[in-house]
């Protein structure tokens, strides 16, 4: 293989990998990656799901038209640094997406892109991945003979070890060095309780962890005598104590070697606290959610539908920004409702001057969201067999309403009939918005008939590879 080849294939098992992981622990996520090996090298990019569409102007500003200032910029930093370490950069302001730029003396300069998902509760842990990619990168790429699937494996299952890494660098910055807490002990830990049952129910309440020099400061309600706290690793038995604390305001304190004692404290700044509910939980440091966790892996997701082509179809219309703003808590509320207690159900929001006529119950007169007690019928009104009906004023209208159209050709059995019904409705009938909430919690926004939300930019990378061009050629063949 000659050298061309190997360092193009370096670089395609490392973006694959980190696709491929993100694609577990985000979304499907598309990778792009643009870097110059060294100091007097051409800026290349590598953007094989076209992440980057869109953003030219700005590439083109930042390397191309301001070369001479950024290479000197970059010059300056990596000047008499070792080999091997990566200095990160200022990261290129991209609507959209997650950025890492770094800088070393043996790979001159690089920047990682993905997507920035709508839904995560944290975009720090992505950007550890792709540090990670950076740093993976650099070492193979000049090394000449490295193993070629080693990287990709790696970025492949990084999730953890992206949160810890996270975690330990940001404790690290406010706390000091000195810390007794292993992270990704815990972090493994912390899976394994919440994939372990307690009479056939899953762990709820709330753990966290402190280091040890913090214990003294916390008030406990009691504490474990010390010669019999359980060890945090004895996870059946850490598992029954969450018995004790599930429902309340209460929680266990672990030193992370032990269980300390219950407290009602507030949690400390920069403790590891995991919020078990059920089927799934959320980790957080301090007050700061990072990642969920379900099914014994992490993920970035916060559970919450963001509903972003819903808020934009809703401002894009002829309502005032306050009227929108207001239909659009009122029906997510709605929606994030029926989500969490897993029944599906469906809204047509009616934009029509004159509502529409919908085979169903019609109340009389049409009840105002803005009411609590409305509020709280319309959502049981969500778990009757139907549609319910909503107005621009915020108003509900009926419910247990029925939709049917003509048959489209896009349709998907595999959805089911309330999808479907909808898909036909909206299709057929102008100025409505159709949300669909299916009782596994996927969320769909149908709008003329196109579910707006089932769109995806992501497309798998095939063995074929598409060459590495100079950022020149690629700005050339794209209309700036």
């Amino acid at each position: 293989m000659n050298l061309d080849s190997f360092k193009k294939l370096c670089i395609a098992n490392i973006l694959n990998g980190v696709s491929d992981g993100l694609r577990k622990y985000s979304n499907p996520s598309r990778v792009a990656l643009l870097f110059a090996p060294g100091s007097h090298d051409p800026v290349q990019i590598f953007d094989p799901q076209d992440l980057l569409l869109g953003h030219e102007t700005v590439l083109e500003e930042i390397f191309v038209v301001h070369e001479e200032r950024w290479r000197q910029h970059i010059g300056e930093q990596i000047e008499n640094q070792p080999k091997g370490y990566l200095i990160p950069q200022e990261n290129l302001d991209l609507s959209g997406l997650i950025v890492f730029a770094g800088a070393s003396s043996d790979f001159f300069y690089q920047v990682w892109f993905t997507d920035h998902h709508p839904d995560m509760c944290s975009i720090k842990p992505t950007e550890k991945w792709l540090e990670q990619a950076a740093c993976l990168l650099a070492h193979d790429y000049t090394s000449g003979n490295p193993p070629i699937n080693c990287s990709d494996y790696v970025v492949k299952n990084y999730a953890l070890q992206a949160i810890a890494d996270y975690m330990v660098d940001e404790r690290n910055s406010h706390l000091g060095y000195d810390t007794k807490i292993q992270i990704p002990t815990i972090l493994n830990h912390i899976l394994s309780i919440s994939k372990t049952r307690e009479e056939g129910a899953w762990a709820r309440g709330y753990l966290f962890f402190t280091d040890p020099v913090n214990i003294d400061t916390i008030d406990f309600l009691t504490m474990f005598q010390r010669s019999e706290r359980p060890v945090i690793s004895n996870i059946k038995h850490i598992r029954k104590l969450l018995v004790s604390v599930e429902r309340s305001n209460r929680k266990l304190v672990s030193d992370g070697n032990y269980v300390v004692g219950i407290t009602l404290a507030p949690v400390p700044e920069y403790a590891i606290v995991a919020d078990f509910r059920g089927d799934h939980g959320f980790l957080s440091l301090g007050t700061q959610k990072v990642a969920s966790f379900c099914d014994g892996n992490f993920y970035s997701t916060t559970r919450e539908n963001k509903l972003v082509e819903l808020e934009e179809l809703l401002l894009d219309s002829q309502l005032d920004i306050e009227a929108a703003g207001t239909l659009f808590s009122v029906v997510s509320g709605l929606i994030h409702k029926a989500g969490h207690s897993h029944y599906g159900s469906t809204v047509v929001i009616d934009m029509n001057e004159a509502p529409l006529v919908l085979s169903g119950h019609v109340l009389d007169p049409p009840l105002t969201l803005m009411d609590p007690d409305n509020y709280d019928l319309a959502a049981a009104f969500m778990r009757i067999d139907g549609a319910v009906q909503i107005t621009p004023d915020a108003k509900i209208r009926g419910f247990g309403c029925l939709l049917d159209g003509q048959s489209v050709t896009w349709e998907n059995m595999a959805r089911g009939a309330r999808y479907n019904s909808a898909l036909r409705f909206s299709a057929t009938t102008s100025k409505v918005i159709v949300v669909v909430v299916s009782a596994d919690r996927p969320i769909s926004i149908i709008y003329n008939g196109i579910e707006l939300n089932g769109i995806s930019r992501w497309k798998p990378i095939y063995q074929y590879m598409p060459e590495i061009l100079t950022l020149k050629q690629h700005l050339h063949g794209v209309q700036i």
